[in-house]
């Protein structure tokens, strides 16, 4: 890959000077290929932090169209952009936003068949999704795949976060090892997803950075009702079904 440009040298001159970072950090960031599922209310958040960062690439696969009553959440979206869809709105934005970094916008569900497909050549994987399921997939490639797994989640004022390192944290299906039926769409606060998205974020940089203090091996909980936050230490499953060596 190119060195910086002069140009990217400005953008970044505040992440930098941070000495954890530096040129050569900066130059970490700018090789990284990340994969955000999902583009709505985290992956608005993530993808556009992780852009402005200057991460390589980033691959964004997403079903959906933008709908209105998206718009209370997923500020990557506008108005203009109800019924278009989302990873198109996505790219058009984080193009605008840094034309450093390459969008690769994938129109497409997530399932079991198509993950390892969907996720390859990508070093990390950044969840924004909404549903069990989907999750479960993701966890099944970040295992097989051996690729760090930043999980998110948001209900009402509340929210979480951890991230799931194949063979030294539990993986997902330790934690959550239950089916769950889908149900109606839960109630989302805008402000919840823009903190546990930013969390997702630092995460993403941290682990590219080759930083330690990650959640790992933590799950944060954010009461947004509270305005507090509490860590609960999660283990492995020893009979875990997918990460059980």
């Amino acid at each position: 890959m190119e060195s910086m440009s002069k140009d990217e040298l400005v953008r970044y001159a505040r992440q930098i000077i941070i000495p954890s970072i530096g040129v050569e950090g900066q130059e970490k960031i700018k090789r990284a290929k990340v994969f955000i599922a999902g583009a709505g209310g985290l992956g608005s958040i993530s993808s556009y932090y992780l852009a402005a960062a200057g991460v390589g690439c980033l691959r964004i696969a997403d079903r959906d169209n933008v709908d209105l009553s998206n718009l209370n959440r997923q500020i990557l979206h506008a108005t203009r952009d109800v019924n278009t869809p989302k990873t198109s709105s996505a790219e058009a934005k984080l193009r605008s936003l840094n034309p450093h970094v390459r969008i690769e916008a994938v129109q497409q569900e997530i399932s079991a068949e198509n993950i390892t497909d969907i996720v390859s050549g990508c070093s990390l994987i950044v969840d924004a999704t909404d549903n069990m399921e989907t999750r479960k997939a993701l966890n099944g490639a970040s295992v097989k795949m051996k690729i760090p797994f930043v999980y998110g989640g948001v209900d009402g004022f509340n929210g979480m976060a951890t991230t799931f390192i194949p063979g030294e944290t539990p993986c997902f299906e330790c934690i959550f090892p239950y089916e769950t039926k889908k149900g109606a769409a839960p109630g989302v606060i805008g402000p919840a997803p823009g903190i546990v998205g930013s969390l997702q974020a630092m995460e993403a940089l941290k682990i590219i950075l080759g930083m330690k203090g990650l959640l790992a091996g933590r799950l944060l909980y954010f009461s947004g009702i509270e305005m507090s936050f509490r860590e609960i230490t999660i283990e492995k499953n020893p009979d875990c079904r997918i990460c059980k060596k």
